[in-house]
């Protein structure tokens, strides 16, 4: 049986008009359409559809994160403890748990990182054609944006250290960046790192580190021995494969995680992303599966590019 659809009353006229004109400003994040939809809005079959607009794992989930699921499913009743993930990312890291903070996806952590540094009268810097929710995040909480123009598609750190005023508070890098894929070296990157000044946060978004050859990954982690300001974000939606679970982690120092705790939601990583990531965690196969994969397409893609003269 169905209830009874209700009738809204009217929106009186200045009770949205008393929302911060830099909320109502916002254009919401757009994320890429679900498969269920496009195949209700054209007519198609769902099995026939490939979906390429929000970067997920063509290899569905690990097979151990998936019977972790299952063997957690008797738990529901319980609220989430999420100690045992951020000591498995510890001890997998390399970094005390009190320098771990988990994030329902690290686009929750990005936006832990805003609330806890930026407010009206601060400021970002950013890339353009870096990730949208930077912007976002920053906009919602009434801070400045100050987009820095890319060169080569990429981030001009040296334009971005010169964009840096006595406001900014933080600076965003996405590297490898999304969505052009560019790179910034591990060298540039530590010089750029000892030329911040201290008092303003850098997080290094690192949501595709898996996908980069070892040869290629910075050793950020390792940086958080000499950058207190540094703040490092991933997520097991990429490479491990659990992007319907939102499931990601900052790593920075302890003093900087407890500040981001203080605006962190309660339980905000839920009973089943806990357990299906710790399992992903130690599944390296299936990772080295999807980054056998995704060189192969990358190949593929970038061979087709150059037949046809793409830069």
């Amino acid at each position: 049986m169905h209830a009874k659809r209700i009738s809204m009353p009217p929106t009186p006229l200045d009770l949205c008009e008393r929302s911060p004109a830099y909320v109502r400003a916002i254009a919401p994040y757009q994320p890429g359409k679900p498969i269920t939809e496009l195949a209700r809005e054209m007519g198609l079959d769902e099995a026939r559809i490939v979906k390429l607009a929000s970067n997920e794992n063509p290899l569905g989930i690990s097979p151990r994160a998936r019977a972790a699921v299952g063997a957690a499913l008797a738990e529901l009743a319980r609220y989430p403890d999420g100690f045992d993930l951020a000591k498995a990312i510890g001890a997998r890291l390399g970094v005390p748990i009190e320098a771990v903070v988990l994030g329902n996806g690290s686009n929750d952590v990005l936006e832990m990182v805003a609330s806890a540094f930026l407010a009206p009268g601060r400021a970002a810097v950013f890339s353009a054609h870096a990730f949208a929710v930077y912007a976002l995040a920053t906009q919602a909480r009434g801070a400045r944006s100050i987009v820095v123009p890319a060169k080569d598609w990429g981030h001009d750190l040296p334009a971005m250290l010169g964009a840096i005023t006595p406001e900014t508070r933080v600076v965003f890098i996405a590297n490898p960046n999304n969505p052009t894929g560019t790179m910034v070296a591990a060298e540039a990157l530590e010089a750029f790192l000892r030329r911040v000044p201290r008092d303003v946060v850098v997080v290094l978004d690192e949501a595709y580190n898996e996908y980069l050859a070892p040869e290629l990954r910075c050793p950020s982690v390792a940086w958080l021995e000499r950058h207190a300001n540094l703040v490092v974000t991933r997520t097991f939606s990429k490479a491990y494969g659990l992007a319907g679970l939102r499931v990601g982690y900052a790593l920075c120092h302890p003093e900087v995680a407890a500040l981001l705790n203080r605006v962190r939601q309660p339980f905000n990583v839920n009973n089943l992303a806990l357990v299906a990531a710790i399992a992903a965690l130690d599944d390296e196969s299936f990772v080295a599966q999807s980054y056998a994969l995704n060189v192969a397409g990358m190949t593929r893609l970038t061979d087709g590019f150059r037949r046809l003269g793409l830069d």
